[in-house]
């Protein structure tokens, strides 16, 4: 158990919602008693269709305030900020229109935080950055195994250096990641499955399978490795999540997704992102309340271990 920096109990939905969760604003993350840094990568230089994710930290982060009166989160049966100290690092500074300085940036600070013992949760930005986020965590906790939501598979070959589509294409060349220990769960867009190296829970299934078939499904793929949770916020069925630039019907629901990962909870997952939320196309924050809530999911996650 950590002493708490911040209580619940004291914040109110209507001020300070320019961090998450009203959590302080630092970038002193090297401090001992800090135990997750959630930080915001604002770039969509990779979209494919439409562009806007890079307002998706902020958006999360203002939606936030609606998550900040509970202090214990439903079902959860303790506090988070009695087991957890979280600051907010605000958003990563970049050349604009950079795309190498905007990896090389979120790379070195991905590893620096993790580096210095933190969990490191992100905000897209694309879902490109998760690319440049997986560098740095493996420069830390080496080689990872992959929890993959989205409703792409995101391993096209193309040869676009930068593109959303890519990273789990370059990701295993790189070393970044075991395929064997890797799965991907809620696609329902094209890809080829006669030579696909990860394991998919497809739509279909991830809808109709009770959720603890989905959890065996994960829990055995991955097992005790440590493991990075990525998820495109475009899982979800766009009922759940309208903001983002490539929306594919027939996704999961928030409840679904949220119960899925409560049962991998006590996975060794030591980053997580939530990207493309894409605010331009959202409705009364649906799609932002959704990624705000995924990432409260992930730091309870990670409470529970302690």
């Amino acid at each position: 158990m950590t002493d708490s920096t911040f209580s619940f109990e004291q914040a109110s939905i209507f001020f300070d919602v320019y961090s998450y969760l009203g959590l302080p604003l630092s970038r002193d993350f090297a401090a001992g008693h800090i135990d997750a840094v959630v930080m915001g990568v604002p770039y969509d230089l990779g979209t494919s269709g439409r562009a806007g994710a890079r307002g998706g930290p902020n958006a999360i982060r203002q939606a936030s305030a609606n998550l900040r009166w509970e202090e214990r989160r439903w079902p959860w049966d303790f506090c988070l900020a009695e087991r957890l100290n979280v600051i907010d690092f605000g958003d990563l500074n970049y050349m604009y229109g950079d795309s190498d300085d905007m990896a090389s940036r979120v790379e070195e600070q991905a590893a620096q935080i993790t580096g210095a013992g933190k969990t490191l949760v992100s905000f897209g930005g694309d879902h490109f950055v998760t690319l440049p986020l997986l560098r740095g965590h493996a420069r830390t906790h080496g080689k990872l195994a992959l929890i993959h939501f989205d409703a792409h598979t995101d391993t096209y070959g193309d040869e676009e250096k930068y593109s959303h589509g890519t990273m789990f294409y370059r990701a295993p060349q790189e070393g970044l990641i075991d395929p064997a220990r890797s799965i991907q769960v809620g696609i329902r867009t094209q890809y080829d499955q006669s030579s696909h190296p990860f394991q998919v829970v497809d739509a279909h299934r991830a809808n109709e399978l009770p959720v603890d078939d989905i959890v065996a499904a994960i829990r055995a793929r991955v097992g005790d490795s440590p493991a990075y949770l990525t998820f495109d916020i475009d899982c979800l069925d766009p009922a759940f999540a309208p903001g983002t630039g490539t929306p594919v019907i027939g996704g999961m629901s928030t409840s679904r997704a949220l119960r899925i990962l409560q049962g991998i909870a006590d996975l060794n997952i030591v980053g997580f992102d939530v990207v493309e939320v894409a605010p331009a196309y959202d409705h009364a924050q649906v799609t932002a309340l959704a990624g705000a809530t995924l990432a409260l999911q992930f730091l309870y996650m990670r409470a529970s271990r302690q």
